[in-house]
C-alpha cells in the first residue's frame, strides 16, 4: 500500500515531460531519466546557450558542449493539457519535478547583458491569450505574424493556411474551439515562413529566443474530454506539427540551434507574464515584506561595489597626495608663479 502511495506521488510530481527534439552536433544534453526541476527550466536553457546562473544547478543531463560554440538559438514550446506527445525517438525526455510556472525572462536578460550593442531575436508568444512580446529584429521579422484572435481568424481563412495542408480527423473547423487550437498550429507555420525571407539572421553571432505557449489542446481536452476522438487527433496533428517546426527551425540556424517542448498536464498557477522592459533590471528587494528585511542583492554587487570602493580610495590618495605637497611647497623655489613675479619685481 505504501509503494503504491508512493508511486502515485511520484507520478503526480512528474506529471510533465521536458523533451529536446533537436541540438547541435556537439553533445549538450546527455540521455538517462534525471529529472528536472520545474523552476530552473530557465537556467538549463541559460547553461545550454553558454550562459552562467547566480546559483549552481546540479542536474547531470547537461553535458559539457562546445567551449568555443554555443548555439545561435533556443525555441521553447510549452504545451498544456498532456504531460507527454507521442514524439519521434531521436530527441531526448527528461521527466519534470514540480511543474510550475517559468519564464524566459532571465535568459532574454543574460543575452542583453552580454550582447548589449547588438539586437537579437526574441519572440515570446502566446497566440489564444493575445500575449506577445518581441525585442530587437523580431519587430521586424514578425510584423506581418498573425497575434491577435481576429488576425489568426482571419489568416485561418486565406488559400494558403494550415487547415489546407492538414489529415482528415475528426476536428471540426468551423467550431470556436478547435479553431483556436488550429490557429496555433498556424502560428507555427507562420514564423518558419516569416524567418526564411531573413536567413542573414542565422549567421550573426547574438544568440536568438522563441518561446511559444500552446494552450489549444487543453481547451480540445477541457471541450471534449481526454478519450475524445478530436482529443486523440489533435494530440497527433500537434506532435507531428511541432517536429516539423523543429526540423525547420534547426535547418534554417544550420543545425546550431536547440528546440525543446516541454508537456505539462496544467499548471497550479496560470502561466502568466508580467510586463517589463528589456533595459529594466530585475527586482532585487522585497517591499513587501512585513520584517523590514534588508535588500537581496544580485550576483553584481560584489563587482559594483570593488570597483566604487577602489576609485573612491584611489581619488582619496591622490587628494592626499596633492594637498601634502601643496602645504609643504616652498613658493620661493618650487612655484613658477612666485619665480616670475620675483623677476618682473627686479626689473621695475
Amino acid at each position: 500500500m505504501l509503494r503504491l502511495a508512493l508511486a502515485a506521488l511520484v507520478l503526480a510530481v512528474t506529471s510533465a515531460d521536458f523533451n529536446v527534439l533537436k541540438s547541435p552536433r556537439y553533445p549538450i544534453f546527455q540521455e538517462g531519466n534525471w529529472p528536472v526541476p520545474g523552476d530552473r527550466i530557465p537556467d538549463v536553457i541559460l547553461l545550454s546557450m553558454g550562459f552562467s546562473v547566480e546559483e549552481d544547478l546540479s542536474w547531470s543531463g547537461l553535458g559539457v558542449g562546445n567551449l568555443f560554440q554555443r548555439p545561435r538559438a533556443t525555441v521553447l514550446v510549452t504545451v498544456t493539457g498532456v504531460n507527454k506527445l507521442p514524439l519521434s525517438g531521436n530527441g531526448i525526455s527528461y521527466p519534470v519535478e514540480n511543474a510550475v510556472p517559468y519564464s524566459v525572462d532571465s535568459v532574454v536578460n543574460s543575452i542583453h547583458s552580454v550582447f548589449s550593442e547588438e539586437m537579437p531575436v526574441v519572440l515570446q508568444l502566446a497566440p489564444i491569450e493575445e500575449r506577445v512580446y518581441m525585442v530587437g529584429k523580431a519587430n521586424t521579422v514578425f510584423e506581418d505574424l498573425a497575434v491577435t484572435l481576429r488576425q489568426l481568424r482571419t489568416r485561418l481563412e486565406q488559400d494558403n493556411s494550415v487547415i489546407q495542408s492538414l489529415p482528415v480527423s475528426s476536428l471540426y473547423r468551423n467550431d470556436e474551439t478547435d479553431r483556436l487550437f488550429l490557429s496555433e498550429l498556424q502560428v507555427l507555420q507562420d514564423i518558419v515562413t516569416l524567418l526564411s525571407g531573413h536567413k542573414h539572421l542565422a549567421k550573426d553571432n547574438v544568440p536568438d529566443v522563441y518561446s511559444l505557449e500552446l494552450t489549444g489542446l487543453e481547451e480540445i481536452k477541457k471541450r471534449y474530454g481526454e478519450d475524445s476522438a478530436q482529443f486523440k487527433d489533435a494530440v497527433q496533428i500537434l506532435s507531428d506539427s511541432l517536429e516539423k517546426f523543429a526540423d525547420d527551425m534547426y535547418s534554417f540556424y544550420g543545425g546550431n540551434a536547440i528546440v525543446e517542448v516541454v508537456t505539462v498536464e496544467s499548471f497550479e498557477i496560470p502561466l502568466v507574464r508580467r510586463s517589463r522592459s528589456i533595459l529594466a533590471s530585475e527586482a532585487i528587494s522585497n517591499p513587501g515584506s512585513p520584517y523590514n528585511l534588508a535588500y537581496q542583492y544580485n550576483f553584481d554587487y560584489s563587482v559594483i561595489f570593488n570597483i566604487i570602493l577602489w576609485i573612491m580610495i584611489g581619488l582619496a590618495l591622490a587628494v592626499i597626495a596633492i594637498s601634502y605637497n601643496l602645504w609643504n611647497m616652498d613658493p620661493g623655489y618650487d612655484s613658477i608663479i612666485y619665480r616670475m613675479t620675483n623677476q618682473k619685481i627686479r626689473m621695475d
